[in-house]
């Protein structure tokens, strides 16, 4: 009886101990980094600063590296709030990914309704990546440099930069952004590429080009905001992966989100647990895939409400920081038990 008392308390302490490993523990056994999108609440709200630092080792800032952020003004620069995310980052040992120096939807209106040239824009644009870049240089994992550059066609998405300086604007973004930065990766990020279409197909034939022409591009980032009840094809996504992994680059998954409709039921929510898991799995299948970012982690603070009405709780912390079934999903797929 002593004898089996002993196993059993053996075998409880070994299972209370691997459950209280983190996410961020059990990442770094599979060689990968899992983060959270963070915002300034890491200052205000020690719970959330607390989860953040505990359980990522890595965080992409929500808005504050992005354009109308950083350069609100012409010929004015903001770094406060970037600054904040290098030092935090810095205190718990977490790699940061810089999103994004150009994305249409975050071009201030004092650089969208001027006048430009060609090249006064092309100008502004490198300027703006020499400053920003230039500052966080050796500080960052990452950078996405453009943001969402094509259409849903594979058509190059209309903006002030396509229109006013062309279709290769990307292409001096990614070559001023290695100039000024050039240790982090350079990423093309972007949005319903999951899956093998015609958007997907564009991005594969420009970075394939793009390549072959010595444009410096490391990775791709898959966005992924999905809903709970989203037709998730790991045969096609692995083979989406691969194509992109024979080109030499990094896979980054930048944007997970899992949306519920409401009424959010016990059901959704393992529903939910199971397509995080599923999409962590096959990230893990493909060894270009090197980072499982989440759009945020706590439903306390997530953009799915404002932008996506009647769904909701799309993360896997609930409004009072405790664990949600996709949270231990997670767990479960580092740990390799399912």
């Amino acid at each position: 009886m002593k004898r089996n008392a002993f196993f059993l308390l053996l075998i409880t302490f070994s299972l209370m101990n691997s459950n209280g490993e983190t996410l961020r523990e059990l990442a770094e056994t599979r060689g990968i980094y899992i983060g959270s999108a963070s915002n300034l609440r890491l200052q205000t709200d020690k719970q959330y600063a607390d989860v953040l630092g505990r359980e990522f080792s890595m965080m992409t800032p929500e808005n504050d590296f992005k354009f109308h952020k950083t350069h609100p003004e012409n010929g004015r620069y903001t770094f406060e709030s970037g600054d904040a995310y290098i030092q935090f980052a810095e205190k718990h040992n977490m790699q940061v990914r810089g999103h994004a120096l150009l994305w249409h939807q975050a071009t201030p209106k004092w650089v969208t309704e001027a006048e430009w040239t060609r090249e006064s824009l092309l100008d502004l644009m490198r300027e703006h990546i020499q400053t920003v870049a230039g500052r966080y240089s050796g500080k960052l994992y990452a950078w996405d440099v453009v943001n969402e550059y094509f259409e849903q066609d594979g058509s190059v998405r209309k903006s002030v930069w396509s229109e006013t300086i062309g279709a290769d604007y990307m292409e001096i973004a990614h070559r001023t952004a290695r100039e000024f930065d050039p240790t982090a990766r350079l990423i093309v990020n972007d949005f319903d590429i999951a899956k093998i279409n015609k958007k997907s197909d564009a991005l594969y034939e420009w970075v394939k080009d793009a390549k072959q022409r010595g444009v410096p591009v490391d990775g791709v980032g898959f966005q992924m905001h999905v809903p709970f009840n989203y037709d998730f094809d790991e045969v096609e996504f692995l083979a989406n992966l691969q194509r992109f992994a024979d080109l030499g680059l990094e896979i980054h998954i930048t944007e997970l989100d899992v949306r519920i409709k409401e009424p959010v039921t016990p059901e959704k929510l393992q529903q939910q647990a199971t397509l995080y898991g599923d999409i962590l799995r096959a990230c893990l299948k493909q060894p270009a895939c090197k980072v499982f970012v989440m759009w945020g982690f706590t439903d306390r603070s997530s953009w799915i409400p404002r932008f996506f009405t009647g769904f909701n709780d799309a993360l896997i912390f609930d409004r009072e920081y405790k664990p949600k079934p996709a949270y231990h999903t997670l767990k479960s797929v580092f740990a390799n038990k399912n």
